[in-house]
């Protein structure tokens, strides 16, 4: 059960009940209202227990259950902990240069929290991170230019290999006033009739259009770019759907415009998050501490800046904006 509950997902739970207040543990640990609301919603969705009563002058109180919750969620942040410093005192303080490739639209939601908490976490630590498409990614790995890869699993480079930490299942994005925004689901057949805005990195690309290639159809594609905010934004102002993997918190486009997320029906190769590295070169301590990080930090229950998954876990729940914790 437990490892359906990430440790970042604890330490925002613990925040909280130290603080009272979700506003205040805000402040306190520089993380949004919506992602720590979300992480309490999934604790008590993922054990079935009511962790918090809102009290209108007060803020937040621990129920009793909430407290035995708490302190156990203390003590394994605690032995978790203990492995980075077992990894700092073992042979010496983790430092050293480090060089973390991320792919370009995962840079936003993952860089802060996961590449650059790490920094934090280290000091000593010099970081540096390259951002790029799947293309750049593997040749910079290849080339040895940098030590390990957040990224997917598409068009790997030989000798890269690759191990997997969550899945991102292929929605539809739709103008909130598209006539498919109110469907629970909509089939490629569906769309193939429709004008679509296509996300144009390379291998992103050939992935999106593999979609209907294996189904026998072929988008009508209106419009296409390199710029995940571009297409965002094409869409929200009814230029087409698109499809899209990654699931930023905002359903606002750059200029204000709503989009809504839609099922995609039938079973579709989701693409998979995870870390890259060039079996060739022997992996640093420190790039095997900053890994280990990584698989706290990202799963199928959490992926920093996103949102949750209903497509693939009935029991997540998506959050609010106030200091109660969404049932």
């Amino acid at each position: 059960m437990l490892n359906r509950i990430s440790l970042r997902q604890m330490e925002y739970f613990v925040a909280t009940a130290k603080h009272g207040s979700i506003a205040t543990a805000s402040a306190q640990i520089h993380i949004s209202s919506p992602s720590i609301s979300a992480a309490i919603a999934h604790i008590e969705a993922e054990l079935g227990v009511q962790l918090f009563v809102r009290y209108p002058s007060k803020g937040l109180a621990l129920t009793t259950i909430g407290t035995q919750v708490m302190q156990e969620c203390e003590s394994l942040l605690e032995r978790a902990s203990s492995l980075y410093n077992i990894a700092a005192t073992s042979n010496g303080i983790i430092q050293g240069p480090l060089r973390v490739g991320c792919f370009q639209s995962l840079a936003p939601m993952i860089a802060p929290e996961v590449i650059y908490g790490f920094s934090r976490a280290f000091e000593k630590v010099e970081l540096q991170m390259v951002e790029g498409n799947q293309r750049e990614l593997m040749a910079h790995l290849s080339n040895i230019d940098i030590d390990v890869a957040i990224t997917y699993d598409l068009q790997l480079s030989e000798g890269v290999e690759f191990e997997a930490l969550a899945r991102l299942p292929l929605h539809v994005l739709v103008s909130e006033l598209h006539p498919l925004a109110q469907e629970p689901a909509v089939t490629l057949q569906e769309l193939a009739e429709l004008p679509m805005v296509l996300l144009d990195l390379p291998v992103s690309r050939e992935y999106f259009l593999s979609v209907f290639a294996k189904e026998g159809l072929e988008p009508r594609i209106a419009a296409r770019s390199r710029s995940e905010d571009v297409v965002r934004s094409m869409v929200a102002n009814g230029l087409g759907y698109s499809l899209f993997n990654v699931r930023p918190r905002s359903n606002l486009s750059l200029d204000g415009k709503r989009f809504v997320r839609v099922r995609l029906a039938g079973q579709h190769r989701p693409m998979l998050l995870g870390l890259a590295t060039y079996q060739a070169m022997e992996q640093s301590r420190l790039t095997k501490v900053f890994m280990q990080r990584c698989r706290a930090y990202i799963s199928d229950q959490y992926i920093p800046g996103m949102s949750a998954s209903s497509f693939f876990d009935p029991h997540i729940v998506t959050s609010s904006d106030d200091d109660t914790p969404p049932r």
